[in-house]
């Protein structure tokens, strides 16, 4: 036991000693190792980022508000029966570009026909009879002049000619009359535009007057308007803008385009034609009208459209894209770079696009900003400017 009690000492005390002698020779290889490579790293200067920057233009512009609103027809007529009878024929095709004074309706004549010939003899009837009052009056003025008569019975003659000659004028009367309805048997069209579908079939005893069911309806085509609405401000600042000449006058020569829901321009031009005489009270917003012209029949009523209105021609306006545009809550604002590369901060307030650029004032035009790697720089750092072409970084402005 003791034996091996003295084996296990002996055993501990060698691996204590190997273990010290592997640490220190570890020790000493591995400073070895180390001075030199600390002496061969040397120091590396941070390289500048490099950004791409866009040159702010200075252009003289037309600035534009934008509204939303409808086409609506500059006419639209209800086509109704002015005489009551049966419907006997239909002439149009529905959904037609008709005519003014084409046909489009005619009611069963013959009541209006017999009435015109009743009215007619009328006439003939009261001719003769006047005929006879002048011929009695005749005689009576020479029975007179004889004094073979009182001037009563002269008077009284007198009388019935008169009579006579007023029976002829109310039966010409009923006989214009006559035509006149006669006439209303036959529907025209009063304006030239799109007809809707007959809303009466043919057969049918249809009723006069506005009470009555409308048998179609017809809207012009060309010119058409287009109705918006503007704000309480936006009308304010149109009149303060136009104090000296008065702002009704003015917005007559202001340009006018409308874009439709699938285009991507504005190509439709017209002019303001109306605006109203009051705001409304309920929404605060005065009603405006514009008139284009549509030879095509593109513009359709009912259709919705944005329209913008010219705010200021041939300004002096600085435009950036976008994409230069940081934000910082409240506060917009833009990263330029000067001739030796240092970043600065521009505080910039925007307005309306123009060509894919933004309206900006808070610069002059001529800075450099940056466009990308903005995430990148802070105010007072320096950068590597990758572009100064114009058309390259409108290039980049665009993708």
């Amino acid at each position: 036991m003791a034996n091996q009690t003295s084996l296990f000492s002996g055993v501990a005390i060698g691996a204590v000693l190997a273990a010290g002698a592997w640490y220190g020779s570890s020790q000493v290889d591995i400073a070895g190792l180390v001075r030199p490579a600390e002496a061969s790293a040397a120091p590396q200067e941070m390289q500048a980022p490099t950004v791409d920057v866009f040159t702010a233009e200075r252009r003289t512009i037309t600035e534009w508000d934008e509204f939303t609103g409808r086409f609506e027809p500059v006419d639209e007529v209800a086509i109704r029966a002015r005489v009551s009878g049966y419907l006997e024929a239909v002439y149009f095709q529905p959904g037609d570009v008709v005519q003014k004074g084409e046909l489009l309706f005619s009611i069963d004549p013959r009541p209006y026909q017999t009435a015109l010939a009743e009215a007619e003899a009328r006439v003939t009837e009261a001719k003769a009879a006047a005929e006879l009052a002048q011929s009695e009056l005749g005689r009576a003025a020479q029975l007179s002049d004889n004094g073979h008569i009182s001037q009563s019975v002269l008077d009284s003659r007198l009388q019935d000619a008169a009579i006579a000659e007023a029976s002829i004028a109310s039966a010409q009367a009923a006989v214009d009359r006559a035509r006149l309805e006669l006439g209303f048997t036959q529907i025209h069209a009063p304006v030239t535009g799109r007809i809707s579908d007959d809303f009466v079939s043919r057969g049918n005893l249809i009723s006069a007057g506005a009470a009555s069911d409308a048998l179609t309806t017809i809207v012009s085509l060309d010119p058409i308007h287009f109705v918006f609405d503007a704000t309480e401000q936006q009308f304010l600042d149109y009149i303060r803008a136009n104090e000296n000449t008065g702002f009704r006058a003015a917005a007559a020569t202001l340009p006018v385009a409308v874009q439709l829901v699938d285009e991507a321009d504005f190509s439709h031009e017209g002019r303001i034609d109306f605006i109203d005489n009051q705001l409304d009270r309920a929404t605060g917003t005065i009603r405006g009208r514009a008139v284009l012209d549509n030879p095509n029949g593109t513009l359709t009523p009912g259709m919705f459209g944005r329209m913008r209105l010219a705010t200021d021609t041939d300004s002096e306006r600085v435009l950036i894209p976008d994409r230069a545009i940081g934000s910082d809550q409240a506060t917009k604002f833009v990263m330029t770079v000067d001739a030796e590369g240092t970043v600065a901060r521009r505080e910039v307030t925007l307005h309306d696009q123009h060509d894919g650029l933004r309206i900006v004032d808070g610069l002059a035009g001529g800075e450099q900003v940056i466009v990308t790697g903005l995430h990148m720089v802070a105010p007072g750092a320096h950068v590597a400017v990758r572009s100064h072409d114009i058309s390259e970084n409108t290039d980049i402005a665009m993708r």
